[in-house]
Formats: structure tokens, sequence, C-alpha cells
């Protein structure tokens, strides 16, 4: 945390800050996802509460807030209870360890621009992650209605099944970058993009980074596709059903719970969209700028090493939510792009299709790197 009160301070505010982030955009998601699906189905959206209908923000917090509690009355309580808890944990906890910025420094400390970092981020992540169908299964096995468990089930079957696919089309991008720091992968990718095999020797125009989605195609298009799936999102939305009568695993949450719920599907969107970043797309580095251009330039307008620094952190930070921002907007035209599959296609499409094409992507990655380390 620190090694001195100053220190430990900031790396605590940092914490907060991280999860204010999850939390709190939210509701500006919300709204952008409302009239965003009404400009592509030719609607208004919400524009009658406030300025362009962003008030109607505080107007579902009012409702969620002072809903009428329900409890099942054969729902054990502190699943019950304990189920929309868990489903916020996963997407906080891996978010705090994505790297948002260069680290600044200030004077003697060193402050990074996460919430804390893990030498095995992936790992990490990946870990904490796969924590989310344990929320679902305590919802549904919690709220003791047959409806919320068949819904669970199904659920946690989509979810254990596209994890295999999303893991194995990260692991081409271990073994080209050869480390699980999270970190070190986004400085991999500020270089001008080239390529080396058995002795030959190409290299890009310098304003084309070397960014993941360039040596890896086929895997990012595999951890796209399963982020959706992870996430319940359309086409994949057969976790919560949204459209049916009978919902899903959270049929019986309404209120603040059902909230929590909600933020926990946002906060794996923004996670998914962020690995997307950081994986394919040079995480916070600025494409066609170096961090030696970039620092030399804050050095040379920044009056001082410590307001150089915090300027290319600010710098680098914005250039990771543009980033973010286009993603999850993907993420919305999707959903209001695409129909649902039907269950056996959703399932036919994770075991059959996108698992042996992640597991291709892995070998041939692998046997690339041997032969051009030969």
């Amino acid at each position: 945390m620190g090694h001195d009160i100053f220190e430990v301070s900031i790396n605590a505010i940092k914490l907060i800050v991280v999860f204010l982030i999850i939390v709190q955009a939210v509701p500006f998601l919300v709204w952008l996802e409302r009239r965003g699906s009404a400009f592509i189905q030719n609607r208004l959206g919400p524009n009658r509460i406030g300025p362009l209908g962003l008030m109607q923000l505080a107007a579902d917090a009012v409702k969620f807030f002072f809903k009428e509690e329900f409890v099942p009355a054969s729902a054990v309580k502190l699943l019950y209870y304990a189920a929309p808890v868990v489903a916020l944990i996963p997407a906080t906890l891996a978010f705090a360890a994505i790297p948002l910025g260069q680290p600044v420094q200030w004077n003697e400390y060193t402050f990074r621009l996460q919430g804390y970092e893990i030498n095995v981020g992936i790992v990490f992540v990946l870990a904490v992650s796969s924590l989310a169908p344990y929320a679902i299964l305590l919802a549904g096995w919690g709220s003791g209605n047959k409806y919320a468990l068949m819904g669970a089930l199904r659920a946690s079957a989509q979810v254990i099944s596209y994890e295999l696919a999303l893991g194995l089309s990260i692991v081409g991008m271990i073994m080209l970058y050869g480390t699980f720091n999270l970190s070190e992968m986004v400085l991999a990718q500020q270089a001008p993009l080239s390529y080396s095999f058995l002795g030959a020797n190409w290299t890009a125009p310098s304003w084309l980074p070397a960014w993941g989605i360039f040596y890896q195609p086929l895997g990012a298009i595999v951890f796209f596709a399963a982020s959706f799936a992870e996430s319940n999102r359309l086409p994949f939305d057969l976790a919560e059903g949204e459209a049916e009568l009978v919902a899903g695993f959270h049929v019986e949450y309404g209120g603040f719970k059902m909230l929590l719920f909600f933020i926990g599907e946002y906060g794996h969107m923004i996670v998914a969209s962020a690995l997307m970043v950081l994986f394919y797309f040079g995480g916070y580095t600025i494409p066609g700028i170096s961090m030696a251009d970039l620092n030399q330039w804050a050095a040379e307008h920044a009056p001082g090493a410590n307001a150089a620094s915090l300027t290319v952190g600010l710098l680098t930070l914005l250039c990771f939510f543009v980033k973010l921002a286009l993603f999850i907007w993907l993420f919305i035209q999707v959903r209001w792009t695409l129909p649902r599959f039907r269950y056996d296609q959703l399932m036919d499409l994770g075991w059959k299709t996108m698992l042996p094409w992640a597991l291709f992507n892995t070998i041939l990655t692998a046997a690339l790197v041997y032969v051009a380390h030969l």
C-alpha cells in the first residue's frame, strides 16, 4: 500500500476512485444506451426529465432506492442477499488491476494509474472474472423459485462455455509478449509494427503501431465475441432473457438489489472493453506517438518534472478512456443490431466453433513462435 502515510492515502483514494468509476459510469451508460437505441430505431428516447433526458437517471435512482423491499417466502435469505453483492465484486476487482495510464512520478513517489499492480495481471483478471457464475447460481438457488433456478443453470452453462474460448484467445498474446504483466504488454505495443521470421525482418511505417490486433487477429475476434457472452449481452443474453415474461436468475429481485445486478452487468462490459483495448489496441499508448516522444514533449512544455509526469499520465489516461468508450459504444450498437441466438445455437457456437478456433490460434501461435526462434 505504501511506505508512508501520504503514499498509503493516495493508494487508498485510488481504490475508491476505481470503484466509483464502475458505479458512477453505469447511469451514464444506461442513458447512452437509451438515447443510442432510440436513434438507431428512429425514436426520441428519454427527453422529458431534464435536458436531453439526463435527469431520468436521478428519477431511476429514486425508484431503485425507494421500491418496496421484497423477499420470497421460500428464499434462502443469506444466499438471496449475498448474490447481488457477489455480482458486483468481480468486475470491480478486475478493473482495479488494469493499467489506465502511464505511472506518475511525484518527487520520490511513483503512483500507478490503477487500483493495484499485480505482476501476473492476466491470471488475476481471469480468476476474479470467473467468479461471476457464483453470483448467478446464488441468485437462482437463493430465490427459491424454479424459474430463477432454471435461468441460473442456463446462465452458468453459457458463461462457463465461453470462458474457455476467451481464456485460450489470450494465450497467444502471452506467448508473443512473453509476460503476464499487463503494463509490460502495453509498453510492448508502442513500437512501430514489425515482423521477424527466420531471419527476415519487415517494419511498417512508423505511424502504424505494434498493436496486438495485427499479430493476433483471430484471437481478437474470438475474444471480442466471447466478451459478449461473458457480459450476458445480446446476442448472448440468454442468461437473463430480458425480453421474456420470466426474466431469468434475477426474476425475484427488485429495487436496490436489482440495481447491484445491473451494475455488475455493465461492470463486466466495461472490463471486457478495457481488456480489448489493453490486449489488442495498445492500451493507454497514443497511436503514432511513442512514450519517449510524449515524455520529451511534456518535459519541454510543463513547468517541472512533477507537472510533466502528471501531464503524460493524464494524456495517456484520456487516450485509454477514448478507446474504452468506442468499444462500449460497440457493445450498445451490437445489442440493438443483432437478434438473439437460440440456446442450442449459442452452445454450438461456443463449443463447436469458437473453442476449436481458439485452440487452432493457440497451436498456430506456438508453432510460429517456436520456428521464429530457431
